[in-house]
């Protein structure tokens, strides 16, 4: 009795000393320099200063002589979008950006929140910083980071911020909002070395918040965003007070999952999988081959040779709208390939869609935003951050057309203490730009668990 005693203590204590290890590991990193040749000796300006964003006569009169230089090609007959961003449509929505369109007015409504640059390990970053008007008295606005993926930009948290740092409800938190472009994108200077990959963007975002005064934040992250965030979250710990997704990969399968990969199927119940879970997870394997080839041909270009086909789209404004505007269709709906319009303007307006799109033309950022995929993929599938659990309280969204599903039991095997996990009532992968209001609430739905406030 005694020898079963003891062994039982031994292999406890083991296991506690291995859970309570793996909850002390900290994702390894070293400062980089992505600037132009060589560090300066004296190290680098800190300033932080003010930055809006500009635009010349000659950019527009360029941009209009490109666009009437275009040459259309007929798309097939009955194809919509099945064979990308169709033709047809594509004439019209060039006419509106062509006549109709105001850059000019989109440009004040960027400008409307102060906008700064910084130099960080030898590039620019550039951010917004959006305080709130009034916050409760005795509160303190809480800090939140949401960082952006693509083809999207900072501006995809437009409709998101008035919510956060204005909120209607007086029951709610009201927060201190950072939006970053990540380096490479929109207004943030690129890298001019190679190796700029995910890690090296959240070193730099926690650099950049420390900098601005926050020594505790939260963050949100969707499509490359999540990664970033996920990334801050593994690198100082005790820094991310919370941290909240929209998108959750799973980045590698445990025993769990594979079971239920298998088995789900026939014993749902046994991995609290959901109704929803099982119609989204398995398809027969035809169509998840199928849909895979479908939606990926992209990512193949981008992780291989994005300076190759980014150069034309760096010279075609049209080439540009098509590659970009053509995911905002898909991948808010699948079902909208099926449509002559690509049912854009169903979640989108043009407006909308056509700011975005001009963040990447004046700044002619296409093809750095690209070469993040080949940086990051470029080290393969097995990096130390992609091995390591998330022991950060995190809040999950779980958008129903989100490219790929993600069940509660997958994201726990992640993310170790999964506080919030809400199957959302609609919204696709741009769920911050398609479903502002939606994000919001359960952003403080998740900061209300974290911080131990009573919800709604």
């Amino acid at each position: 009795m005694f020898t079963e005693v003891l062994v039982a203590l031994v292999i406890g204590g083991l296991i506690f000393f291995l859970v309570q290890r793996s909850r002390s590991q900290v994702l390894q990193t070293e400062d980089g320099w992505w600037g132009a040749g060589a560090p300066p000796s004296g190290g680098e300006d800190a300033t932080i200063r003010p930055f809006k964003i500009t635009t010349s006569d000659e950019q527009l009169e360029d941009l209009y002589r490109r666009i009437d230089q275009t040459r259309p090609v007929p798309s097939l007959e009955d194809s919509q979008f099945n064979y990308g961003f169709n033709s047809q449509y594509l004439q019209k929505v060039v006419s509106y950006w062509r006549n109709d369109f105001d850059w000019r007015r989109q440009v004040d409504k960027l400008n409307q929140y102060p906008h700064f640059k910084t130099k960080i390990e030898g590039i620019d970053i550039h951010y917004l910083h959006v305080k709130p008007k009034t916050v409760p008295g005795g509160a303190a606005a809480i800090p939140l980071i949401m960082v952006h993926g693509w083809p999207g930009s900072f501006y995809e948290f437009y409709g998101l911020i008035p919510r956060l740092t204005e909120p209607s409800n007086p029951g709610d938190l009201v927060f201190e909002v950072v939006c970053p472009s990540i380096p490479g994108y929109g207004f943030s200077e690129a890298p001019h070395k190679k190796g700029f990959d995910s890690v090296c963007a959240a070193r730099i975002f926690h650099k950049l918040m420390k900098r601005m005064g926050f020594q505790q934040f939260y963050a949100h992250g969707g499509d490359w965003g999540w990664l970033v965030t996920t990334n801050m979250a593994q690198l100082e710990p005790k820094t991310v007070k919370g941290l909240h997704v929209n998108f959750a990969p799973p980045s590698k399968a445990g025993l769990r999952m594979a079971l239920s990969v298998m088995l789900g199927r026939r014993f749902p119940k046994l991995f609290g999988f959901t109704d929803v879970d099982v119609q989204r997870l398995f398809p027969c394997m035809d169509k998840l081959v199928v849909e895979s080839i479908k939606e990926s041909g992209y990512m193949h270009i981008q992780a291989t040779k994005p300076d190759t086909v980014g150069r034309g789209l760096n010279d075609s404004p049209v080439g540009l709208a098509a590659y970009i505007l053509e995911k905002f269709s898909t991948w808010t709906c699948n079902d909208f390939r099926n449509l002559e319009d690509g049912g854009l303007t169903r979640k989108f307006s043009l407006d909308d869609l056509l700011t975005n799109v001009m963040i990447y033309w004046t700044s002619g950022c296409i093809v750095s935003s690209m070469r993040f995929y080949k940086e990051n993929f470029a080290k393969g599938l097995n990096q130390p951050h992609s091995k390591m659990p998330v022991y950060v309280p995190t809040g999950f969204a779980c958008f129903p057309n989100e490219l790929m599903h993600t069940p509660k039991l997958w994201v726990k095997q992640k993310y170790r203490k999964l506080e919030t996990y809400t199957p959302m009532a609609r919204g696709g992968h741009f769920a911050a730009m398609e479903e502002p209001q939606l994000m919001a609430e359960d952003i403080q739905k998740f900061a209300k668990t974290v911080e131990k406030r009573p919800h709604n």
